[in-house]
């Protein structure tokens, strides 16, 4: 599934424009993308997915080619775990999420943006 695909089932699932749907895929993963930069906390949505940054020490390695030993710097990198609700999904047992309450009382006109992946979330 790419980008505009997801952003179409975001839409018919949570009954908003598609333009809205995107929105709301925007701004989570730009937010997201701010807090994994700020390395202090994580972001976790219970038995989905955890998102976090991680320290990788500096090390030595070969070159393949000439057998050399190179330095690799430390650094970063992002990390992402699957929950468990996620993990019984990939075994075939189906991904059970409950819905945000606005959507069960009818109300598709979340607002977009940051606020609405926050109230999505909640």
């Amino acid at each position: 599934m790419n980008r505009s695909e997801l952003v179409a089932a975001l839409s018919e699932r949570a009954e908003v424009t598609r333009k809205d749907a995107d929105a709301v895929l925007a701004a989570f993963a730009e937010i997201v993308g701010e807090v994994v930069a700020k390395g202090d906390e994580k972001v976790t949505i219970p038995g989905f997915l955890t998102f976090e940054r991680t320290h990788r020490a500096a090390r030595t390695a070969r070159n393949p080619q000439t057998g050399e030993p190179i330095q690799i710097a430390a650094g970063y990198s992002a990390k992402v775990s699957a929950g468990s609700k996620l993990k019984e999904a990939a075994k075939g047992a189906g991904l059970r999420l409950v819905r945000h309450p606005d959507l069960d009382r009818g109300r598709g006109d979340l607002p977009s943006g940051g606020q609405a992946v926050r109230r999505i979330l909640a």
